[in-house]
């Protein structure tokens, strides 16, 4: 039994009536594939904006839309578009079956960008299908718009959030991922209180409620714990051990730098001090080896590091209150002013710092997605602006669920 191409490719775009197929054109030259679809005559459709079955063509549109490639010969699909009377709602273009409306691109083709930009550049995209990456952002900000419409955040009660840049000395965005289930589910532009304030609204046209937040984890930013404080009443904060850790890791290189300027036996050994015991290569053991014996201003700082350090391992609050509180005496009593201006600023976080002992979050899982966010904006090279930049965050970090033809 032999099939006819133009039954082959009705089968393969699944037309139904009234729609089919009626001339294929095809250019070795040219590797081009055009397939022209039309409709029977004397057919109806349904209004594009009521759903009545019924209507009547009142005249047609050309219109032409890019499929996915035949071999490598790209495919276009042309048809003239019905568009039909409505008693109710007038003159109406009705909608084609192959593709979303305003789309240049097939539904099919829009599958496929969608599903290589989660691994890929647009410009890689914009390359292999011969595209204006231009036209493969809005197909993505299309899907990502309607998959995050469909969001539901009612369960959603513990937040980590941490700015990130779009470009080195450009604009940062924030990024709020839900803790339970390591996802992104907001992200805005700026690093001040007003993002709190975006969050908030976002979670609410989602379902989702500003009294249902329990947690917040973040870093000692003044505008997110005032913004955490003004628009979610019933949220703990915990201050992210990574920044702490962070802010200790900074207060013993600065003692190390100034010491460094009198004590050649400093010089290139920053990384020693940074990382922890067990991190250290073989190399830099025997590096560190020599300078224990010395009686040195950094290797005093590097052990109230280890020292807070431990802190992170109590299970109890008021027996990590009270190590903590030997661990701030020492501190700044060690007459080093950057692991004294360290301590004071751990003391006037204290509730926040401490809190980690009850609710064991941190923004490690942030700190991943942080990874992903820059491995993608290096392999982009940046992006043209802020609103692609969260439209690939999205893609890659959020689990959104696209419903996407196959």
């Amino acid at each position: 039994m032999s099939i006819s191409q133009e039954a082959l490719f009705k089968i393969a775009l699944n037309l139904e009536d009234p729609w089919y197929i009626k001339t294929i054109d095809f250019s070795a030259e040219g590797k081009q594939l055009d397939i022209h679809v039309d409709f029977e005559p004397g057919s109806k459709f349904p209004c594009a904006k009521c759903g009545n079955p019924g209507c009547s063509v009142h005249d047609t549109i050309e219109r032409t839309w890019r499929h996915l490639n035949f071999f490598q010969f790209k495919t276009y699909i042309h048809c003239r578009v019905p568009r039909t009377i409505c008693e109710d709602c007038g003159v109406k273009q009705s909608k084609v079956p192959w593709a979303r409306k305003g789309s240049g691109f097939t539904l099919l083709m829009d599958s496929l960008i969608v599903l290589m930009a989660q691994y890929m550049t647009v410009t890689a995209i914009a390359e292999m299908i011969d595209e204006h990456d231009t036209r493969i952002w809005r197909v993505l900000q299309h899907y990502v718009a309607e998959a995050r419409s469909n969001e539901d955040f009612s369960m959603v009660k513990s937040i980590g959030v941490d700015e990130t840049s779009r470009a080195k000395g450009h604009k940062y965005v924030s990024v709020f991922i839900d803790l339970d289930e390591s996802r992104v589910i907001h992200v805005c532009e700026g690093k001040n209180a007003s993002t709190i304030g975006s969050f908030k609204d976002d979670l609410e046209q989602h379902n989702g409620s500003s009294e249902n937040i329990e947690n917040f984890c973040c870093d000692m930013s003044p505008a997110f714990i005032s913004g955490i404080e003004n628009s979610f009443p019933n949220a703990s904060i915990t201050f992210d051990k990574f920044h702490v850790m962070k802010l200790m890791n900074e207060a013993v290189d600065k003692v190390r730098r100034e010491e460094q300027s009198h004590n050649a036996l400093l010089k290139r050994t920053r990384y020693i001090w940074l990382k922890n015991p067990e991190n250290l290569t073989a190399n830099q053991n025997k590096m560190l080896t020599p300078l224990k014996s010395i009686r040195l201003k950094t290797m005093r700082a590097y052990n109230i590091k280890l020292a807070l350090r431990d802190f992170w391992s109590y299970e109890y609050r008021k027996s990590a209150e009270d190590y903590l509180k030997r661990w701030y005496y020492w501190a700044t009593h060690s007459r080093l002013d950057p692991v004294i201006e360290c301590a004071k600023m751990i003391k006037n976080h204290w509730n926040g710092v401490t809190n980690y002992i009850k609710t064991k979050i941190d923004n490690g899982i942030l700190e991943g997605t942080n990874s992903l966010i820059q491995a993608a904006k290096d392999s982009a090279r940046g992006f043209r602006s802020t609103k692609n930049f969260i439209t690939i965050i999205y893609i890659r970090t959020g689990k959104l669920k696209f419903n996407l033809p196959t």
